[in-house]
C-alpha cells in the first residue's frame, strides 16, 4: 500500500479539485476514469445507487457536499489499493522532473482574462471558450517532456489542481502538447505556448474540442515566473 502521507496528499488534491471546480460533475468523472472505475463500481463502494453517481456527473444533481466528496475520494483510494495502487503510485515523488521549469499554486483563483493580460498573452482560439479560473501553473519544457515523460509522470505536471495553466516552452508548432492533453483524461484550464514559431491549426482545433483557451505569449521564462509570483501575491 502507498504511504499514508502520500495518500492523504492525494486525497486532499482530489477533494479540493472537485470542490473548487466550476463543473464538479466533470471533475468527478475525470477522476473516476483516471482510477479506471465504472460508475457501478464507485456506487457500490460508496453504498449508493448508480443513479446518484450518474446524476452528479451529468449535473442533474447539485454539487456534492463535503461528506459525499470525502466518501467518494475514500472509495477511489480504497479501490485503487485493492488493485495494487497504480494511480497513487503516479504521485510518488520518486524523481525530479527536469522538464518542469517552475510550478506553483495560487491561494485564490485567478480570472482567465486577468491571467492572459498579465502575461501579455493572446487567446488564439477562434471560438469563445467558457470562463475559467486559474488555480495554479506549471511551466514545462515541451521538448524535454516529450523525450522524458512517462504516462505516470505526466500526472505530476498538474500539481494540486487540474484547474491550472500549462505553459509550454520550446514550442515550434504546438501540436504535440495538445495531442498529449487530448489523449489524457485530465484537462487543464488553459494552455499557453511561450514564443512559438507558429501554431499548428490542429492544436487550435484540439483546444476548441476540449474547451481550453489556447494562449501565446512572447515573455521570457524568467519574466513569466515574475508575473506568476505577482499574481500569487495579489499584485
Amino acid at each position: 500500500m502507498i504511504a499514508d502521507v502520500m495518500s492523504d496528499e492525494l486525497r486532499e488534491k482530489i477533494a479540493g479539485e472537485i470542490t473548487l471546480s466550476e463543473e464538479p460533475g466533470r471533475a468527478i468523472r475525470k477522476w473516476r476514469e483516471e482510477f479506471g472505475i465504472s460508475q457501478y463500481e464507485l456506487a457500490d463502494a460508496m453504498g449508493v445507487s448508480h443513479s446518484v453517481i450518474s446524476d452528479y456527473e451529468s449535473g442533474r444533481r447539485k454539487s456534492p457536499g463535503v461528506g459525499v466528496i470525502r466518501k467518494m475520494v475514500d472509495a477511489f483510494l480504497r479501490l485503487d489499493d485493492a488493485n495494487g495502487s497504480p494511480v497513487q503510485s503516479k504521485y510518488m515523488p520518486e524523481k525530479k522532473m527536469e522538464c518542469i521549469l517552475a510550478m506553483d499554486e495560487f491561494p485564490q483563483g485567478i480570472d482567465d482574462d486577468l491571467f492572459i493580460r498579465t502575461i501579455a498573452g493572446r487567446n488564439i482560439n477562434p471560438m469563445k471558450t467558457p470562463k475559467k479560473r486559474i488555480y495554479g501553473y506549471t511551466i514545462v519544457d515541451s521538448l524535454k517532456a516529450i523525450l522524458s515523460l512517462s504516462s505516470q509522470d505526466y500526472m505530476k505536471i498538474y500539481g494540486w489542481s487540474v484547474e491550472r495553466a500549462l505553459i509550454f516552452t520550446d514550442v515550434h508548432y504546438g501540436r504535440s502538447p495538445m495531442v498529449a492533453i487530448r489523449a489524457h483524461p485530465l484537462t487543464p484550464a488553459m494552455v499557453v505556448y511561450q514564443k512559438p514559431d507558429q501554431t499548428d491549426p490542429l492544436a487550435i482545433k484540439l483546444a476548441e474540442k476540449e474547451g481550453i483557451p489556447l494562449v501565446t505569449t512572447d515573455l521570457s521564462v524568467e519574466k513569466l515566473i515574475d508575473k506568476m509570483n505577482a499574481l500569487k501575491e495579489g499584485k
